[in-house]
């Protein structure tokens, strides 16, 4: 079931003219703050009357300016999970979670209790309150009430930005888990975080000044190399596939992607499991000939498939490694010395060290 949006609206100073459609999985709103992702997402919900346009959930719609539609937030059919968890202080954690099935439409299927528990990892604070729970813990039971209200679709504003990096290390495989799971909710998602997108999301809306500046599957847009300026030069990367093969004794495991193989560290993930490497493009260095004698043993043939001047002193470089695509950073000067234009054949290195295990997602 997809989400249609087309919808503009006016405050003072700022106005929003979005169109974009989420499908299965997850979609990922991304854009810096003020660029339109919470007035969006409190539209899909009800909490914002939008000046024109419509929004609708498959063949149900939610809010039409020129009919006059507009559905009650509760009537919507939609789980919402707030930046903060917004948990019942006097609640313990199972109160907390069941006061969502207390909403949840009798005749429509959803997750039981113990469905909830074991996919967020509950059972051991269901007796505890709010209080006694850290940030990353408050969040999963925030989103276990939402999925116990049986919602046809979820959605979720920045739910990870009050956390520090190794509670959000904490929290992430959940949200794995969730993406992947029988569940199969779509999740509308808003962060201003690449690394979450670039972990969960299957489709990617880049958000600029209130438009759509870029959208389509989340490979395609983030080796795109006109997304570095969207994305930040500094988290500008592809997303990459692989196939975790072996685990040696040194910490290094050997993951085989579409254009050779890969040693890296930090991969926890079983022999045989597909997983996500985000690769930054800042860490790709390029080479017209088959280098030798490196300490980095992963150096992979790609073809330069675009040349994208920035506004500075570098340049964006899509490359085609495989049936993937890679995006390096590169001066325009190295540019011009390497003679780098579409079609030409060169190496790309990436150092083993360079992508952190938080970069490496189910």
């Amino acid at each position: 079931m997809s989400l249609t949006v087309d919808i503009r609206h006016r405050f003072a100073g700022f106005a929003l003219d979005v169109s974009f459609d989420a499908g299965p999985g997850i979609t990922a709103l991304f854009g810096r703050s003020g660029a339109g992702k919470t007035t969006i997402i409190n539209a899909v919900a009800g909490l914002l009357r939008p000046d024109e346009g419509r929004i609708a959930r498959g063949k149900d719609v939610l809010f039409d300016a020129a009919t006059g539609t507009d559905v009650r937030p509760q009537a919507r059919g939609l789980g919402y999970v707030f930046q903060d968890a917004r948990l019942f202080p006097h609640l313990s954690v199972t109160e907390n979670l069941m006061f969502g099935s207390r909403y949840a439409p009798r005749d429509r299927p959803g997750p039981t209790l113990d469905d909830v528990v074991a996919l967020l990892g509950l059972d051991a604070v269901l007796t505890r309150a709010p209080g006694t729970l850290s940030g990353g813990e408050k969040q999963r039971v925030a989103l276990g009430r939402a999925l116990l209200s049986r919602p046809r679709m979820l959605l979720m504003d920045e739910p990870l930005a009050s956390l520090d990096g190794p509670r959000k290390q904490d929290i992430l495989p959940y949200l794995e888990r969730l993406r992947d799971g029988p569940l199969g909710l779509p999740i509308l998602y808003v962060s201003h975080a690449v690394d979450e997108i670039a972990r969960l999301a299957d489709r990617l809306v880049l958000l600029q000044d209130g438009r759509v500046a870029r959208q389509g599957p989340l490979f395609e847009v983030m080796a795109d190399p006109a997304a570095v300026p969207l994305l930040g030069v500094r988290e500008a990367g592809a997303v990459i596939e692989a196939q975790v093969l072996a685990h040696a004794d040194d910490g290094l495991s050997t993951l085989a992607i579409s254009a050779g193989q890969l040693e890296l560290p930090g991969v926890r993930a079983e022999i045989g499991a597909r997983v996500r490497l985000r690769v930054l493009a800042q860490d790709v260095i390029l080479s017209k000939d088959q280098p030798r004698g490196l300490s980095s043993v992963n150096v992979l043939p790609v073809t330069v498939e675009d040349v994208h001047p920035g506004d500075g002193p570098g340049a964006a470089i899509a490359l085609k490694a495989g049936a993937d695509r890679l995006l390096a950073r590169v001066t325009a000067r190295a540019v011009d010395e390497m003679g780098l234009a579409p079609g030409m054949a060169c190496h790309a290195i990436l150092k083993a060290i360079t992508v952190a295990p938080g970069s490496i997602g189910r």
